[in-house]
């Protein structure tokens, strides 16, 4: 068999790379011919218009709201400069210039991704997969990657956890830090990334690069809540207060309960998105969030109680995104493309099951989203409601397979406890 330092060697790792980075402009621009290009849902008006706020001297938070983090403005801010207007048909500069920041962020994933690869010494074949994977995937999902700013968190995510993986403990925490900064979720990656650190360096190196991931975040928020205070406040929530979304896993057990036996749903328009209201939706969404945080913990506890290398890292990464995804109370499309480049980073057979079912996920998505997005929405067409199950139950079988891999590697309960005591 050949040696591991024969398989990823730094020279392969960059022709794997630049192949994958190929596929992902191919699939950039299929994005932009046929039925993908029909009928899409955009976001990009929103953000030309945040943008051209902050080009005409506007100060985020303070002079217009803004429902997402700081670190999310660079996005909207460099846009939103290549002309003025607010009509998205009229200033066509600000879409060409956004979906050219998503492309450098998709193929900043790309190349995080194949070196994170390396670190965890893959072997060419696995390398190869997880990056064609990650290049076409776009394409399963639909253009919704061309109009939403979340491949700007998932490169970070991806990044960081590369550096992780790679040695490099405080770039790894220090990139954690801008990923809360700029979506929050990366923040289910924080207590994994600690432990890591723990284990590997001991008490102290977890403290600093904990302090680290503060740093960071305090360096882009502190400007912004000195200026608002209750504008950030507002921003951040804004996003816990809403009500169950139409595409999340209660409403679907809701609408299939609704097709199956008849049970009364109704919907509302809130928040930016299509919901479900009343006393039903509002228990599954309450039980959604705490389902959700108790498979975090469950999540963390079996990273700390495991042996927390790197491909447990990765695994408990890929399983903390995918919880906390699946089992939200809002679930909007964009969000699994959190998932593209942090699922391909699970080895071996379980790494493909998971890859499939992401890819599954995908497609069942791409199957209503846009196109019958609002014959869903507003009028929870039977069919489509089926498929929209069948998608939040592909994630769920995905986290359950991620979260059940970390659980038969936990050790005993004291393990954690005896290696601090160890590094005192």
């Amino acid at each position: 068999m050949a040696q591991p330092s024969e398989q990823l060697t730094l020279e392969r790792t960059i022709w794997a790379a630049a192949f994958a980075l190929v596929l992902f402009a191919g699939s950039w621009a299929v994005l932009h011919r046929g039925f993908y290009a029909e009928t899409q849902i955009l976001d990009t008006p929103i953000y030309q218009y945040y943008g051209n706020r902050i080009a005409d001297g506007s100060v985020p938070y303070r002079d217009f709201d803004l429902e997402y983090p700081p670190g999310a403005l660079p996005m909207f801010a460099l846009p939103g400069l290549a002309r003025p207007g607010h009509d998205q048909n009229v200033t066509p500069g600000f879409r060409r210039t956004f979906e050219t920041l998503m492309w450098l962020c998709g193929a900043a994933a790309i190349v995080a991704l194949a070196f994170a690869l390396r670190a965890l010494r893959r072997r060419p074949a696995e390398t190869w997969a997880a990056l064609a994977f990650a290049a076409l995937a776009p394409l399963a999902l639909g253009s919704v990657v061309l109009s939403r700013f979340d491949l700007w968190p998932a490169a970070v995510v991806v990044a960081a956890l590369a550096a992780l993986v790679s040695g490099r403990l405080r770039v790894g925490h220090a990139l954690i830090g801008l990923g809360i900064a700029v979506k929050l979720y990366p923040a289910v990656l924080l207590p994994l990334g600690v432990t890591f650190a723990w284990k590997r360096r001991g008490r102290r190196e977890a403290l600093v690069c904990l302090g680290l991931v503060a740093a960071v975040c305090a360096v882009v928020f502190l400007p912004f809540v000195a200026l608002s205070p209750g504008g950030v406040w507002h921003s951040l929530t804004i996003q816990l207060r809403r009500p169950l979304q139409v595409e999340s896993l209660g409403s679907a057990l809701l609408l299939a309960a609704h097709h199956a036996f008849g049970v009364r749903v109704t919907g509302s328009t809130s928040h930016g998105s299509q919901n479900l209201a009343g006393g039903a939706p509002d228990a599954l969404a309450a039980a959604s969030t705490v389902v959700q945080i108790v498979l975090l913990l469950w999540i963390w506890i079996s990273f700390a109680r495991g042996r927390g290398d790197g491909d447990e890292l990765v695994r408990a990464g890929a399983a903390a995104v995918c919880a906390f995804i699946a089992f939200g109370k809002v679930l909007s499309p964009q969000f699994l493309i959190w998932l593209i480049p942090v699922v391909p980073l699970v080895r071996g057979r379980r790494g493909v099951w998971a890859s499939a079912l992401l890819g599954a996920a995908l497609v069942l998505t791409q199957l209503w989203f846009p196109v019958r997005y609002w014959r869903l929405a507003l009028d929870f067409e039977p069919g489509l409601s089926w498929l929209l199950l069948a998608r939040d139950l592909a994630l769920v079988w995905l986290a359950a397979l991620l979260i059940t891999s970390l659980h038969r590697g936990a050790s005993r309960p004291g393990s954690l406890l005896a290696r601090a005591l160890r590094d005192r």
